[in-house]
């Protein structure tokens, strides 16, 4: 878990499930190298990349924010128990960081008021439920799991068609659990959870991603962005869309509007995945971008 930092009245810890989740550059981003990246990327070893290996460096968090007695959880990781044959990293994982982080943030699962699911990826879910005698139960019993209205809808209807593998199985045991439970409440763009947090469009890397732009009274904004950018890497090359990506063109659009809006108003953004940071700002150099780390 990282220390604390501040967003106006807002505090924001990382609850960290997986650290140094290594994926191949050129595997995560088509047709990338590190010889394209030149001298940044010796600018982004060794937290972000592993240059001897090739390597993008990720982490699988959540993000805590905690405002006004209201405790707001974004994201839940890729869980324990769950079959990820595909991932052998995330298969059938037991004993893990997860739920001690939260504990040492002075948290438990019944205190979560709000789980946001920015997309319905695998890493992004997985702790929605756990493992209770033979059945899935929602992890954050007393939450509201909120969800793009677009998002539940692509995903169910992926199920549907193919029942139990949407999403390494994700859907089938850490969403429709949720559903059932009639915890999920969908969203649309512009919901504000509560004053100053406010549910934005990302959509890109998923149908429907959402994000939470979280705007303090005074100080600057923070974008919580989810996979909109997996890695400093992309504000070099925003160009680079992962191969995961729904819609990859509509995802370098996307990110290059976060940037060039970061860089003008001196917002901070909040990847899902960064790591070793608590944020990051774009500075603009020349006709692109570069990061900046912000750590508390």
């Amino acid at each position: 878990m990282s220390a604390m930092f501040t967003l106006g009245q807002a505090t924001v810890r990382r609850i960290v499930d997986i650290d140094r989740f290594a994926l191949p550059l050129d595997f995560l981003f088509p047709d990338a190298s590190l010889a394209a990246l030149g001298a940044d990327a010796e600018a982004l070893a060794p937290d972000h990349l592993d240059l001897a290996e090739g390597a993008v460096l990720l982490g699988i968090q959540s993000h805590l924010i905690e405002v006004g007695g209201l405790r707001v959880l974004i994201d839940t990781c890729v869980g324990e128990h769950k079959e990820r044959a595909l991932r052998p990293d995330w298969h059938r994982r037991a004993g893990g960081p997860y739920l001690p982080a939260l504990a040492a943030a002075g948290v438990t699962p019944d205190d979560i008021d709000i789980v946001l699911c920015t997309h319905l990826h695998a890493d992004h879910v997985g702790w929605n439920t756990r493992l209770e005698g033979g059945r899935w139960v929602p992890t954050f019993p007393n939450a509201r799991y909120l969800v793009g209205r677009t998002e539940l809808e692509h995903w169910s209807a992926v199920e549907r068609k193919t029942p139990g593998s949407a999403n390494h199985g994700a859907f089938a045991d850490s969403v429709a659990p949720i559903v059932e439970a009639g915890l999920c409440e969908t969203v649309e763009d512009g919901f504000e959870i509560t004053a100053g947090l406010t549910i934005v469009p990302l959509a890109g890397h998923s149908p429907g991603q959402v994000g939470l732009e979280v705007a303090p009274a005074e100080g600057p904004a923070a974008l919580f962005c989810g996979d909109a950018i997996h890695s400093p890497v992309q504000v070099i090359r925003p160009d680079w869309s992962s191969r995961f990506c729904h819609d990859g063109e509509a995802a370098a659009r996307l990110r290059l509007s976060l940037l060039d809006r970061a860089a003008d108003d001196g917002s901070l953004l909040v990847p899902a995945h960064l790591r070793r940071a608590d944020a990051l700002r774009a500075d603009r150099r020349g006709t692109g971008f570069r990061p900046v780390m912000v750590s508390a």
